[in-house]
């Protein structure tokens, strides 16, 4: 967490102006309110002092610069997804619901989506995420180097899935709607003669607006299954 690089004797808990008790938590909880707040994201230095009631300058104690604020933010959210997730006797139900799990946190809060999905936090949350992700795969039966290189295709895949569906989200209505009407109408109604392929499927193209992510999510966790019961290949000019 960045918080972490603050010496710890510039970080002791102050009381601000209005009397309540200042903490990198703190700061979390109102930056986490500010991003969300109506008429989009509104996090500065000055903002965080407004809503905590301090001196602006007092966030520098707990965080290096508001980057850091915005990475422990992101950090909080991967804890709350999950918040409550224990380990079941089937890895297929651990990693779908694991996927899930990070994929409606990404919705709920879509202005935090595009960081989650492409920023490395460094923080509890997400130690704690990736060690319950590659604890699933190990359990498949994958070897380490396997259990790194599929958790990171399925999280990348997972997250980058959620930032779509969330910036679509992120969308007002009457452009949800001119989207969807794209492929019912334009794409559907174009001529056959220079546009044979889509004129053969006019009649389905209105599922391209529709949520792809579980269909995605479950073709992933058939390829690890079908390959979690293949044996280990003997290593390159080794003996099998």
């Amino acid at each position: 967490m960045a918080a972490a690089r603050i010496p710890a004797e510039r970080r002791r808990r102050r009381p601000t102006l209005s009397g309540a008790v200042l903490s990198a938590e703190a700061i979390t909880t109102a930056a986490l309110a500010l991003i969300e707040a109506p008429g989009g994201n509104a996090l500065t230095v000055r903002g965080l002092g407004t809503a905590l009631g301090c001196d602006p300058s007092a966030v520098y104690r707990y965080f290096p610069d508001t980057d850091a604020v915005l990475l422990s933010a992101a950090d909080r959210l991967i804890h709350d997804s999950l918040q409550g997730f224990e380990p079941g006797t089937s890895w297929q139900d651990d990693l779908r619901n694991f996927a899930h799990r990070l994929h409606r946190s990404m919705l709920t809060h879509p202005r935090l989506a595009a960081v989650r999905a492409c920023r490395v936090t460094a923080g509890p949350a997400e130690a704690r995420a990736v060690d319950t992700g590659i604890g699933i795969l190990l359990r498949a039966g994958f070897e380490p180097g396997q259990a790194v290189r599929h958790y990171r295709m399925f999280v990348d895949t997972v997250l980058a899935q959620a930032a779509v569906d969330a910036a679509v989200l992120n969308l007002d209505e009457q452009r949800r709607e001119q989207q969807a009407r794209a492929w019912s109408e334009y794409h559907a109604g174009l001529p056959a003669e220079e546009y044979p392929h889509l004129n053969a499927v006019r009649d389905h193209l209105s599922t391209m607006s529709e949520p792809t992510f579980p269909d995605i999510l479950e073709t992933m966790i058939d390829r690890f299954t079908s390959l979690s019961d293949r044996p280990l290949r003997a290593p390159s000019g080794g003996t099998s």
